[in-house]
């Protein structure tokens, strides 16, 4: 939409259609999410209202892609951050993909970012540059920090998203196409990620400790998969990456560049951790028990894919 109430009205919609997901498990843990999703929402939800108001109050224009007033287009901006979970708005992330189940969580971490990530390129030539560097420098700090010590699988795949939108936000003033390009290889990957672990019935480290045995060439599978959301060369991960860096270093930011390829090095950790849990350590398991992959049809599937390749 072009303008601004029919913007807020599709994203309070979208936003209230997730609360009966988040709400099907009747698990204390699930309302608690749920409530926590909401409450957040609807605080970014007013701050975006407020911010179209003293817009048009100011400058007369409820257009979207009109140039518009640097506060209104500050608290736009902070707001945005709320809605995808950008540090250090990304309190409510971890709890409520850690409240809500994989398959929820697989909704709120691609799905539910389209909405405020279209309106935050439409309005990408009017934000502070400034702004979106510190956010997106803290994210990746963040992101990749918080990340480290974490054992439930849904927690770690919340803070690679709050690391991921970081490398998003700082390049978002520069290149909005590369801004793109990242958020749909990231979506891609997620999604494949998240699918994997509802496959494989895992939400922690020590369920991914036993998935070897039982399914080698999908483990195989998801294990590149991680690698690449990290960013290691030469999977399809490292290409956003390298393309920002190099933009950024076109508009000489090397020392941006150079902080923010360091604060990657921390979420390439956690992701390495998970390949380890999942490839190198083997839980107790019957002597059967490793044999069972020969019969999956999801093994199979996954043995078409490597041939594929």
């Amino acid at each position: 939409s072009y303008h601004w109430i029919l913007a807020w009205v599709g994203r309070e919609i979208n936003t209230l259609a997730i609360i009966p997901l988040m709400t099907k498990t009747p698990h204390p843990r699930a309302i608690e999410a749920a409530t926590k999703y909401f409450l957040t929402q609807a605080a970014a939800s007013a701050l975006i209202l407020f911010s179209s108001i003293l817009n048009a109050s100011i400058l007369g224009e409820w257009a979207i892609n009109t140039p518009s007033h640097p506060i209104p287009a500050i608290l736009l901006s902070i707001a945005i951050a709320m809605k995808l979970g950008i540090a250090p708005f990304h309190f409510w992330l971890p709890e409520v993909l850690q409240g809500s189940t994989l398959q929820t969580g697989l909704i709120l971490s691609t799905w539910q970012k389209l909405a405020p990530m279209a309106l935050l390129l439409q309005r990408s030539q009017s934000i502070n540059l400034n702004l979106m560097l510190t956010l997106g420098l803290l994210s990746t700090f963040i992101g990749g920090w918080g990340g480290i010590n974490q054992t439930q699988i849904r927690k770690v795949l919340a803070f690679s998203s709050v690391a991921h939108l970081g490398w998003m936000l700082a390049i978002l003033k520069i290149s909005p196409q590369l801004t793109i390009l990242n958020f749909i290889l990231y979506i891609l990957m997620t999604s494949t990620l998240f699918l994997t672990f509802i496959s494989l019935n895992t939400k922690n480290m020590y369920e991914l400790s036993t998935t070897w045995s039982k399914t080698p060439p999908l483990v195989a599978l998801s294990m590149l998969s991680l690698l690449s959301l990290s960013g290691l060369p030469p999977l399809t991960g490292f290409l956003p990456k390298w393309l920002i860096a190099q933009e950024m270093i076109k508009q000489e930011m090397v020392m941006f560049t150079f902080i923010i390829l360091l604060t990657t090095l921390l979420s390439l950790f956690f992701y390495l951790r998970l390949t380890y849990s999942m490839s190198l350590t083997l839980a107790p398991n019957l002597s059967s028990s490793s044999t069972l992959w020969f019969f999956s049809p999801k093994t199979i599937l996954a043995t078409l894919m490597i041939l594929s390749l």
